[in-house]
């Protein structure tokens, strides 16, 4: 039996820390408050600091780190997250019922609670060709999985609308086992939000204005306010928030390297963010745990109470968090080193690209253009005037070159001309594309582009900067092209040789690789590219890059 004493503890019923006691055994709160029976084995004096519940990540891609589930709960404990709500989507599109098998069985190996959400759209859509094909029958059997927790965002809209029967079967799979079914509502209107709510879904984390939350709350759903390393829209939907609706908004991670997880830390970000807002540190922290695990049907988490699990944080400031110590089921957290082997998921990349391949017949100066909206998955559609040599698109510092190419079984390549990444020589790329995960590459130099996808085959994926045609920097990620095996202190140097590689042939200071990545995802506004073509959200069709 542990007693901990001499602490601030926040009771997330009733908004206010209290100068209490937690007795705790096999796990558990036995008791919040004195007793005159229990007998402690061991006492914890907390020194008059604050204690909240452990921090819940709403939503997050595991795989968007670049670090295996194991590796990631190693860091996510030091920085107060106890719990994660984790959609294995991305590995999913690209190895299918085996990428699920390795993602559940990987976080067995840290004591963070992964809760994982069975992905909905394995393709997310017909307008790009992937790795694997996930129907209703094949997610099925992994109800059985305790770890499982529901359904993971539903992001095809029309089959839901047109009530396809795949579509129908899986949310009726959650429903019938109880399970949670999260969304995925970019640029919904207020009508289409009804439509998902009628059939069960209940979350959503892509509120990016006022608006977005207005419509989302008058639809009755949990609102999982994001920021991410890309998805940065916290800030601006926090003013929605008020002591009358603050119960239905949670916090989100979505997408977030392993350096900016570091670097800004992962839901203690959010907090922060939240709590330079003006928001009151206790609602801010309950967003961040009983709220999260509210929107995410999770039990016996979240509260600091008789019966629930021993899942809390320790840090001495209201005014800027920082956790000082955490425990996870009644054991505090050490930075052991992870010695569990690492399964088998290595996937040959098998595509082409040449030099003629990379050309882009334009009829003239007049096309379709992607433009890069920092800090934000989305784009915007533009028409420019860019320049061409002899019929074909001539790549310079303001307008890059990019390619989508299928990388499974060889079907071909998608081109598209970018604006925004701010390429003045070289090319980038890499086997990170969301959601299907084909190769994309931008570059200004064609030669260069064709060494990041030479690069990218020996490597069996990962990410790639070629300062010209010869030189290049990498970080390699031989779990399904998505993640790597090293620790998280590795993955970071790496990561930042990458970036710092990255500054010589570009100044923009926003991540340029996750952003890269969002650019082949047709189910988020406005002008995509896939391997199959330049794709139009507005329109929802594939349109010819000539204006």
């Amino acid at each position: 039996m542990l007693h901990i004493i001499n602490a601030h503890i926040l009771n997330v019923f009733t908004e206010r820390f209290e100068d209490t006691e937690l007795w705790i055994d096999d796990g558990r709160i036995v008791l919040r408050g004195p007793s005159t029976t229990l007998i402690a084995e061991q006492t914890f004096d907390a020194g008059g600091r604050y204690i909240a519940p452990g921090l819940i990540d709403a939503h997050m891609h595991i795989e968007s780190s670049l670090l295996r589930p194991a590796e990631l709960g190693r860091l996510l404990a030091n920085r107060g997250v106890t719990s994660a709500v984790a959609d294995p989507h991305e590995l999913a599109s690209v190895a299918g019922i085996a990428g699920l098998r390795f993602m559940l069985h990987d976080a067995r190996y840290t004591p963070v609670r992964f809760h994982f959400m069975l992905p909905s759209s394995v393709p997310a859509t017909t307008f790009e060709r992937t790795g694997a094909r996930l129907t209703a029958s094949d997610l099925r059997p992994f109800y059985a999985y305790a770890e499982v927790n529901g359904l993971a965002e539903v992001m095809d809209y029309q089959a839901v609308a047109q009530q396809d029967p795949d579509m129908m079967r899986k949310i009726m799979d959650a429903r019938e086992h109880g399970k949670q079914i999260d969304g995925h509502s970019a640029g919904f209107t207020r009508e289409q939000l009804s439509i998902y709510r009628q059939f069960g879904i209940t979350s959503d984390h892509e509120a990016t204005s006022l608006q977005g939350a207005a419509d989302r709350l008058a639809a009755g759903m949990h609102i999982l306010l994001r920021h991410g390393t890309v998805e940065q829209d916290e800030a601006n939907v926090l003013p929605s928030v008020t002591p009358q609706n603050y119960h239905r908004f949670s916090f989100a991670t979505d997408d977030k390297s392993v350096t900016d997880l570091i670097v800004h830390g992962s839901i203690d970000e959010n907090i922060n963010i939240a709590l330079a807002s003006g928001l009151s540190p206790t609602q801010v922290l309950t967003m961040a745990t009983y709220n999260a695990a509210q929107a995410e049907g999770l039990s016996d988490v979240g509260a600091l109470h008789d019966g629930y699990l021993a899942d809390l944080v320790i840090f001495d400031d209201l005014t800027h968090f920082q956790a000082q110590a955490t425990m996870i089921n009644g054991s505090w957290v050490t930075d052991e080193i992870i010695t569990s082997p690492v399964p088998p998921l290595a996937q040959s990349l098998n595509f082409s690209l040449t030099e003629t391949m990379l050309e882009l017949p334009l009829k003239n100066e007049r096309a379709h253009v992607i433009q890069v909206m920092p800090r934000h998955i989305t784009t915007a559609h533009r028409i420019a005037k860019v320049q061409c040599d002899q019929g074909r698109f001539k790549p310079n510092s303001i307008f890059n070159k990019i390619v989508v190419a299928e990388r499974y079984h060889d079907l071909g390549c998608g081109l598209g001309i970018i604006e925004g990444l701010g390429l003045t020589q070289g090319a980038i790329g890499g086997t990170v594309a969301h959601d299907s995960h084909n190769v994309i590459i931008a570059g200004v130099d064609d030669a260069a582009m064709l060494k990041v996808a030479d690069t990218l085959r020996e490597l069996g994926g990962g990410l790639v900067v070629a300062l010209d045609h010869q030189t290049v920097v990498t970080v390699p990620l031989p779990i399904g092209g998505l993640m790597s095996t090293a620790s998280y202190d590795v993955v970071d140097q790496e990561y930042q040789a990458l970036l710092q590689a990255f500054s010589k042939i570009s100044s923009i200071t926003f991540d340029p690789f996750l952003t890269l990545s969002f650019m082949a995802l047709p189910v988020i506004p406005s002008l995509k590219l896939t391997d199959q073509g330049l794709f139009d959200f507005e329109t929802f069709s594939f349109i010819d890059i000539n204006a």
